[in-house]
């Protein structure tokens, strides 16, 4: 019973994680995790790969983006495919997509949170699985990058800051939110790291951002990502 108590501490503090606002953001407090320790999931207990924290993940990235070039990819949802092109430009945030869709760590996570005629987030779920996913992955922030022209465009996909609080608004890597407001939301623009858009399947957003949701902005019926494919 212990264990099992432990391991929903774990999951709890890997799955607050802070959301664009609209029209204001505030940060979410958070429990740092530092801890380094690699949990073996079934899907992947690979040892080649390292446990990235905030002092090793922009070298491994650094080298990871030259090797790694790709730059369109697959969502595949409940409601239909989703593709997009990332940008080069945005190399650590293109790296890091690359690299988790890899590691199949969005395989069965959800877009958890939905406001119509504003956007779409995903990448987290309220179950344990994702939760040990992360940390075998490891705890790490991504630099904010938003000085390369991109703008919060409809189609647009951005990555939202870490509920932990800082002055620099460090992205939170495992998550991510598909801009659907008509004509964008460019009081994003700035504060928030665009590092792709939409090329294919900018109906399935509308789909999804059409569902009902609870107070919190929980879809009522569960969107699952079964997968991310990295087309090429």
């Amino acid at each position: 019973m212990r264990v099992f108590l432990i391991l929903g501490l774990i999951v709890s503090l890997f799955n607050c994680e802070n959301t664009p606002s609209k029209p204001k953001i505030a940060p979410l407090k958070q429990t740092v995790d530092t801890s380094t320790t690699s949990v073996a999931t079934p899907e992947d207990s690979r040892p080649e790969y390292p446990v990235l924290n905030t002092k090793n993940a922009m070298d491994y990235f650094l080298e990871y983006e030259k090797e790694h070039l790709e730059n369109k990819v697959r969502i595949v949802t409940d409601f239909g495919a989703i593709d997009l092109l990332l940008f080069k430009e945005t190399k650590f945030h293109r790296a890091n997509f690359i690299y988790l869709a890899t590691r199949k760590y969005y395989d069965s996570t959800q877009f958890y949170r939905v406001i119509n005629n504003f956007m779409i987030q995903g990448g987290s779920s309220d179950d344990k699985r994702t939760g040990l996913k992360r940390r075998n992955i490891g705890r790490y922030l991504l630099p904010r990058d938003t000085n390369r022209g991109f703008k919060h465009d409809r189609g647009t996909i951005s990555m939202p800051s870490s509920a932990i609080e800082n002055p620099h608004k460090l992205a939170s890597p495992y998550e991510f939110f598909i801009v659907q407001q008509r004509g964008g939301a460019h009081f994003l623009n700035g504060d928030y790291t665009v590092f792709g858009k939409v090329i294919k399947g900018m109906s399935v957003v509308d789909k999804i951002a059409g569902v009902q949701t609870d107070n919190s902005d929980w879809p009522l019926q569960n969107i699952y990502i079964k997968t991310v494919e990295i087309l090429e």
